[in-house]
């Protein structure tokens, strides 16, 4: 009992990372229709900053608004310099994205290294929690509020505000939406910027108990792929629920299974297509 109650808990709070994620990925695809190869590039890079900044200030809150801010600026600047040049190009948005992430990757080797680093927690999210014969680290249960008051965020953006409206109107048809003065290419511009923001959160949060490496971005970035192709691109709903079923999966699967790992991954995403080539939420 306690093997599974364990494995349930690890792989919902890997689920909850994966959401911060994948989230970002699924949103600048639902409105931008960019499949970003360099997303994973803002995880590694958001951890990278944050580390810096906690191995000067000893703040992780800094750490987490640094990692965020930093890498939102450099999405917004890739959008609207380079990939806006390229609109419903797919072919050379990838390639365009593939590069940014080579070079990412060589960057952040030549500034930090190649050691792998682990950023420490806030002191007061270090310990653990004892239930009977349980333990469940503190800051595991941090990662998990944090992705649920996140996906609050996004759905209140998106369902309740004007700003949501305005998404929703340049997702379902941009040159209707810039006919009655939508600001198209801001909003796709911010989408971008919020998306890459999410994911350096990832980065940072994951950096505490996944650790941060050259290489990570390229570690993380199928799973946040699996959880949006299998919860359905640009669906918010889907991000979450998908990102719940990976981590859960993938958990179990390194657990039961560890020389399937990548069958026990990438099995039930293919089964989900085979049925619902959309995704679980995706529109038809």
């Amino acid at each position: 009992m306690e093997f599974w109650v364990t494995q349930m808990f690890n792989g919902i709070s890997f689920g909850a990372l994966l959401f911060l994620l994948a989230s970002g990925l699924s949103l600048i695809f639902g409105v931008m229709r960019i499949v970003n190869i360099a997303h994973g590039s803002y995880y590694m890079l958001g951890a990278y900053v944050g580390l810096s900044v906690v191995w000067r200030t000893h703040s992780f809150a800094l750490a987490l608004l640094a990692g965020a801010a930093t890498i939102a600026v450099i999405g917004v600047g890739m959008e609207r310099l380079f990939l806006r040049r390229f609109h419903l190009q797919e072919q050379a948005q990838m390639l365009l994205t593939m590069g940014f992430a080579l070079i990412f990757e060589d960057l952040a080797l030549i500034i930090w290294g190649g050691d792998p680093y682990t950023i420490p927690p806030p002191s007061l999210l270090s310990g653990s929690m004892h239930i009977e014969t349980l333990t469940f680290p503190l800051y595991r249960f941090f990662v998990v509020a944090m992705a649920i008051a996140v996906g609050l965020f996004l759905w209140l953006l998106q369902e309740r505000t004007r700003v949501g409206a305005m998404i929703r109107a340049s997702v379902d048809d941009k040159e209707m939406a810039g006919g009655v003065g939508i600001n198209v290419p801001l909003v796709s511009a911010g989408i971008f910027g919020l998306g890459a923001f999410l994911a350096a959160i990832g980065g940072v949060m994951g950096g505490a108990f996944l650790g941060v490496f050259p290489g990570v971005d390229f570690e993380v970035l199928p799973f946040a792929f699996v959880v949006v192709i299998v919860g359905g691109l640009g669906s918010l709903k889907g991000a979450f629920v998908g990102s719940m079923l990976v981590g859960l999966v993938d958990n179990f699967g390194k657990a039961l299974l560890p020389e399937l790992s990548y069958f026990t991954l990438f099995a039930p995403m293919a089964l989900v297509l085979a049925v619902r080539p959309t995704g679980l939420f995706g529109r038809v």
